[in-house]
C-alpha cells in the first residue's frame, strides 16, 4: 500500500509562498537579451536538423551565433561596469 504522505513533499515544493524574489526577477530581466539570443540560435539549429543547411540557413546560424555572443559580451560589460568602484568601467 502506497501512502499519500510521500507525495506531499512534491506538492508543497511548488507552493505559492515560494515565488521568486525581486532580486531573482531582476537577474532574469538583465539576462533576458542573452536568453532570447540563445533561443534564436537554437531555432536556427533546429530548423536544419532534418535537412542539409542551405546557404541561407548557414547565414542565419552565423547571424544568430554572433547575436548570442554580442548579448553575452554586453551582459558581461554591464556586470563589470556595475561592479566597478565609482561606476567606471
Amino acid at each position: 500500500m502506497n501512502h499519500v504522505v510521500t507525495l506531499q513533499d512534491a506538492i508543497t515544493a511548488f507552493a505559492d509562498f515560494m515565488e521568486p524574489t525581486s532580486a531573482e526577477l531582476d537577474a532574469i530581466e538583465r539576462e533576458m537579451p542573452v536568453i532570447l539570443a540563445d533561443v534564436e540560435l537554437l531555432d536556427a539549429h533546429i530548423a536544419t536538423i532534418d535537412r542539409t543547411p542551405t546557404e541561407l540557413d548557414s547565414r542565419r546560424i552565423r547571424r544568430a551565433r554572433r547575436k548570442a555572443l554580442a548579448a553575452r559580451v554586453a551582459l558581461l560589460n554591464r556586470t563589470a561596469a556595475a561592479g566597478a568602484p565609482g561606476g567606471a568601467a
